[in-house]
């Protein structure tokens, strides 16, 4: 088994490992089942990564809150899941890596592979989707009525890509066991029901995540939305789906008719990870994906950003009541505090517009705590600002930024009122998990903008009591140590120090449902 190292992200610490020889380095972006240690005992999981490992140079990691990575507070966010994959990249020295992400990793994949096209050489995408039209309550729904109701929520989206009721019929059975019976093996058993051994199941769910944990992220994954995100992935995309996955596989189909340029590899069975399904027609679509001879794509010069704009309110009143001299000095002071706290959240002022300023972000979150700071310290000054936020694909310029996502951004401006922050669905249905509340402003048609635009304010006071956010961020994430047995403990000694003990054991597990 490689070595366990850690990789610093902010204050926590990732478990990661590193292996193989081959030129194409490979970051593995999994769900939140998964412990980088015990996986080692899975003979079917050391088959196919070794595989991998004669062309790949494979990085493995446990995601922050999951197997032996620090634990956290609440539910992470997809800019936290992206920022986590970079931070691992920077500490074995990876420049630019496939992402091969996996389950409800794979959003994460995309928004990584999206913001930071520099550093992604290819997408792989496996068991995954770009949205969910039900929810966590929907668990108990009738499966006609569901498929209906979603259809009719988004009926943007074609037919094609909606799962069947028999389809919708088999998820409940996952969610009620993740949602009452986590650490008992039912979950990953309708994950991987090629895997004969229960207990061995069960372990893996206790090991991997803490009941709290894999709740809130089932629960988060609901309510993510990436769909806009698809046309702007410019790295060459593999998109993998089992036909009869738990995920339906037409969510797969939906992907790869949406990416750019991407191709769909649909293989038969059940089990939802690679290793399980199909592992060795899998292992050779991706060595001649990764080495063969498809083109790479031109260098791009456009990558998914998040646009701010701010404006002072009355700018012309208070020059006039304070004189110009002062006023002069006002606005410098704000250009100030703007520079500050844009570089405080990773941020990149553009430009000045006068009486505001341009700004971009990696992700929307960054970008709505660094518009509540400036508005909180303009109001120090005496002054109101607006502000508008929409994350979509821009044109990198020298010094400049263009694109449709700048003049949707800045049309939002101009519909926000005084002290408002107003951003696009878009940005709402990405900062999932942040503790952000928002109030719906309505739909509106921006000049000079295609459709209409559903438009969001803001909440000062956080999500309301109650409401899904508010129930997913106070929601308990605690360690998977929690939930560990006295041979859970037993069992990672054993992972690390003579891991093939139990893939032996597990070589002749007894049959499903036996202990």
């Amino acid at each position: 088994m490689p070595e366990t190292s850690y990789a610093s992200c902010g204050d926590l610490s990732l478990a990661y490992q590193v292996f193989g020889d081959g030129p194409v380095e490979l970051v593995f972006a999994g769900s939140f089942v998964s412990h980088v240690e015990l996986f080692w005992t899975m003979p079917e999981f050391e088959a196919f990564f070794e595989q991998l490992a004669t062309f790949c140079r494979v990085l493995l990691f446990d995601k922050a809150g999951v197997g032996l990575s620090d634990p956290v507070p609440k539910v992470r966010t997809l800019d936290d899941r992206a920022a986590e994959i970079e931070a691992v990249m920077d500490a074995v020295g990876f420049g630019k890596a496939v992402i091969f992400g996996v389950s409800e990793g794979g959003p994460a994949a995309m928004v990584f592979a999206a913001t930071r096209p520099e550093r992604t050489r290819a997408l792989i995408l496996t068991g995954t989707f770009s949205f969910s039209a039900f929810e966590w309550d929907d668990v108990d729904g009738d499966p006609a009525e569901l498929r209906a109701r979603a259809a009719s929520i988004y009926p943007e989206v074609d037919e094609k890509y909606w799962p069947s009721t028999e389809q919708i019929a088999c998820a409940p059975e996952f969610w009620r066991a993740a949602r009452s019976a986590w650490g008992s093996g039912a979950a990953l058993k309708c994950l991987a029901p090629s895997i004969r051994s229960i207990r061995q199941l069960g372990t893996l769910e206790r090991m991997s995540a803490s009941p709290g944990m894999a709740r809130v992220t089932i629960e988060a994954s609901f309510r993510i939305d990436v769909r806009p995100i698809l046309p702007t992935i410019a790295a060459p995309t593999l998109v993998i789906h089992a036909r009869d996955d738990v995920i339906p596989v037409q969510l797969g189909w939906y992907l790869a008719d949406h990416i750019p340029g991407a191709r769909i590899l649909e293989v038969d069975g059940r089990d939802h990870v690679p290793w399980l399904a199909d592992p060795d027609r899998i292992t050779t679509e991706i060595e001649e994906f990764l080495t063969g001879s498809h083109a790479a794509p031109p260098q791009s010069h456009r990558a998914l950003r998040t646009v701010l704009f701010t404006d002072m309110v009355a700018s012309t009143q208070h020059a006039a009541a304070t004189g110009d001299e002062r006023w002069r000095a006002v606005l410098h002071r704000f250009g100030e505090i703007t520079t500050e706290l844009t570089e405080r959240f990773g941020g990149t002022v553009v430009k000045s517009t006068g009486d505001g300023n341009l700004t971009t972000f990696d992700g929307p979150t960054q970008a709505i705590r660094c518009a509540e700071a400036l508005r909180a310290d303009a109001e120090t000054l005496g002054i109101q600002i607006r502000a508008g936020i929409h994350t979509g694909e821009c044109e990198l310029l020298d010094n400049d930024i263009g694109g449709i996502a700048v003049h949707i951004a800045a049309r939002i401006l101009g519909q926000a009122g005084a002290d408002e922050i107003l951003v696009s669905n878009t940005v709402r249905d990405l900062v999932v998990g942040s503790g952000t509340g928002f109030e719906d402003r309505g739909s509106v048609e921006l000049r000079g903008v295609p459709g209409t635009w559903q438009l969001l304010s803001v909440d000062r006071h956080g999500p309301s009591a109650g409401s899904a956010e508010a129930e997913l961020v106070s929601a308990p994430t605690p360690g998977p140590r929690t939930a560990m047995r006295r041979s859970d403990r037993a069992a990672a000694v054993m992972a690390r120090r003579t891991p093939w003990i139990l893939r032996g054991m597990a070589r002749v597990a007894p049959a499903t449902g036996r202990r």
